[in-house]
């Protein structure tokens, strides 16, 4: 597929101004529209859909891929890349990411065939392999998670780059 839309990186962010065919990307579950009818994009969606040539990222002047991660890794954080890797994989398997909600959670994860029908059925917390993480902080994830009504998923990735996802609940003795 051709490129079809023009984004502006402003101030660290990817927005796409007003322009026929944003609605589209809105029900895939893109950005999140402004009030000025502009599409604002998080940093994985902008970087899945410039990596996928769905969109064009220009600032002065037009930035590659590795350009505009460098972009706004300076100011989301060097967890940017393992981030993105997680969006990715969920994505290429069809299903629906959208950005998390509180405690660090990355994203919000949607069943296939229900964006825009039913909430989210999955939250996913992104991990590092080799880094270490309280048993505290997952506890607080999964209690908050469950009081949401959603299943807490791990997505570990690990040194070559491959996610493995592991689902969380509760162990009672």
């Amino acid at each position: 597929m051709a490129i079809r839309f023009v984004a502006k990186l402003e101030n660290g962010k990817v927005r796409l101004p007003r322009q026929q065919g944003l609605e589209e990307l809105a029900q895939r579950g893109y950005g999140v529209y402004q009030e000025d009818g502009s599409l604002l994009l998080s940093p994985c969606e902008a970087l899945y859909l410039l990596e996928r040539k769905r969109i064009k990222v220009v600032n002065e002047e037009k930035l590659d891929f590795q350009s505009l991660l460098s972009r706004l890794a300076s100011q989301r954080g060097q967890g940017l890349w393992a981030k993105y890797m997680i969006y990715r994989d969920l994505r290429r398997r069809g299903y629906v990411v959208r950005e998390g909600v509180g405690l660090g959670l990355d994203f919000r994860v949607y069943e296939k065939g229900e964006y825009g029908k039913k909430p989210a059925k999955y939250l996913v917390y992104g991990i590092l392999e080799g880094l270490p993480i309280p048993i505290k902080k997952i506890t607080q994830l999964l209690s908050h998670t469950q009081s949401l009504k959603k299943r807490l998923i791990l997505a570990v990735v690990d040194r070559r780059g491959e996610i493995v996802y592991y689902t969380v609940s509760t162990l009672n003795i």
